[in-house]
């Protein structure tokens, strides 16, 4: 079951990696806040659907509100920080960065909230997967850093990193499809004053809605589906690492979609990512 949950993982991570792209090919109006309010919007809508259509609500279970408000919380600002840090700091060097501290991130609260012990199969996959991902660094390094965009991008990895343990304490209680859907629909309310004042006019040109639609279906309906039903028998710790297959999408994406240069470093940071997760994800246990 474990190494099921894992492959699920690392299905809905790859999900993930193309979204970058995705608001990198938006039409020009398409601010960072509005793709990511349409993001969560849609793809909550979609999720709570399926949801509703699977009876995943038929269970009379009380919600722990303290632990839902928290979840929803940190699923609205990962949407407002990452596609800001993205914006800022480009592509692969905001996916990387934000997505690259979440497994030191994710273990160190999955040490304090489960006394998770991830093992040395777990931290030795992880060492390989983050130098790979600072060797993804190297493309970019001749331009200059955004800081801020940095700050950004660390920010959405710690709300990223909190939100996968808190829907692992809630998928302890309720179905992972009604967890997903109900986090991320608050998360919407939540945004509902930033929505207010965003400007949705590029959803009206094809490329517009095509981005929406893929944001929307593939990277949240889809994706969160299968994370859910991964996070339900993978440990936070792992789940942590298995998401380092978003900035390796990312910048295999930067690479072939955007044209972005492949130097030696970054070959071997691909390689080195590839390593870490094959040997987490393809080894019998977690230690």
């Amino acid at each position: 079951m474990r190494e099921r949950g894992q492959w699920l993982i690392l299905a809905a991570a790859m999900l993930w990696g193309t979204t970058g792209t995705a608001q990198a090919l938006a039409p020009p109006g398409a601010t960072p806040v509005a793709i990511g309010a349409v993001r969560i919007a849609l793809g909550g809508s979609l999720m709570l659907a399926y949801a509703l259509k699977i009876g995943a609500f038929r269970l009379k279970r009380r919600w722990p509100i303290g632990l839902t408000l928290a979840g929803a919380t940190c699923m609205a600002a990962y949407q407002l920080l990452f596609f800001a840090g993205v914006a800022r700091a480009g592509v692969a060097l905001g996916t990387i960065v934000g997505i690259g501290s979440v497994p030191v991130l994710g273990g160190v609260i999955g040490y304090l909230v489960y006394r998770e012990h991830p093992g040395r199969r777990w931290a030795l996959a992880t060492l390989m997967a983050v130098v790979g991902c600072g060797l993804l660094l190297f493309p970019g390094s001749h331009q200059q850093t955004d800081g801020l965009g940095l700050f950004l991008a660390v920010g959405a990895g710690l709300a990223y990193a909190i939100y996968t343990a808190v829907s692992k304490r809630l998928i302890e209680s309720q179905p992972p499809e009604a967890v997903m859907a109900v986090t991320f629909c608050l998360g919407a309310i939540l945004l509902l004053p930033v929505i207010c004042m965003a400007d949705f006019s590029w959803l009206a040109s094809p490329g517009g809605l095509a981005v929406a639609l893929h944001l929307g279906v593939n990277t949240v309906g889809i994706a969160y589906i299968l994370f859910g039903r991964g996070l339900r028998t993978v440990p936070v710790s792992t789940t942590a690492t298995l998401t380092l297959a978003e900035p390796l999408t990312a910048g295999v994406l930067g690479i072939l979609v955007l044209g972005e240069r492949l130097t030696g470093m970054a070959l071997a940071g691909i390689l080195l990512i590839f390593a870490g997760l094959g040997w987490l994800t393809l080894g019998k246990n977690s230690k």
